[in-house]
């Protein structure tokens, strides 16, 4: 084989690992993170310092605090994909707007079909709303 084939070989064979690698690693799906509660991203509503927080362990077992009411769920994730079932909640006393708030809460987590994590910054998609979430630090 003469020398410029070889440098042209060569090329081609960096070229294509490089694109593998590059490949792979967009593939590469962040492990959820199971056992850290997820802080919804929002400002709490006025008159209080609470948001919703989603915090799911690794059997798939959630537990949901939202504005004024919590309970506990089920989650099933694969990959890229969640669901979410959310099971009986206890009512919390409340002004009627946290009490909407959590029932727009619970429609948009029982429709989420895909997550993705950033950072510190959970996404649940595909559903009636985008959903943030944060990680929390502790």
């Amino acid at each position: 084989m003469s020398r410029r084939k070889v440098n042209c070989f060569a090329r081609f064979v960096v070229a294509g690992l490089v694109f593998a690698t590059v490949t792979q690693s967009a593939l590469a799906q962040a492990e959820f993170p199971y056992e850290r509660d997820l802080v919804f991203d929002a400002r709490p509503m006025r008159g209080g310092k609470r948001v919703p927080i989603l915090s799911i362990d690794a059997s798939g077992r959630a537990q949901l605090d939202l504005w004024c009411k919590r309970g506990q769920g089920e989650a099933v994730i694969a990959g890229d994909t969640i669901t979410i079932l959310v099971g009986a909640m206890r009512e919390g006393s409340c002004t009627p707007e946290r009490a909407q708030a959590d029932e727009d809460m619970i429609a948009a987590l029982s429709t989420v079909t895909n997550w993705s994590a950033r950072g510190d910054v959970v996404t649940l998609s595909g559903g009636a709303a985008t959903l943030r979430f944060r990680a929390a630090s502790h």
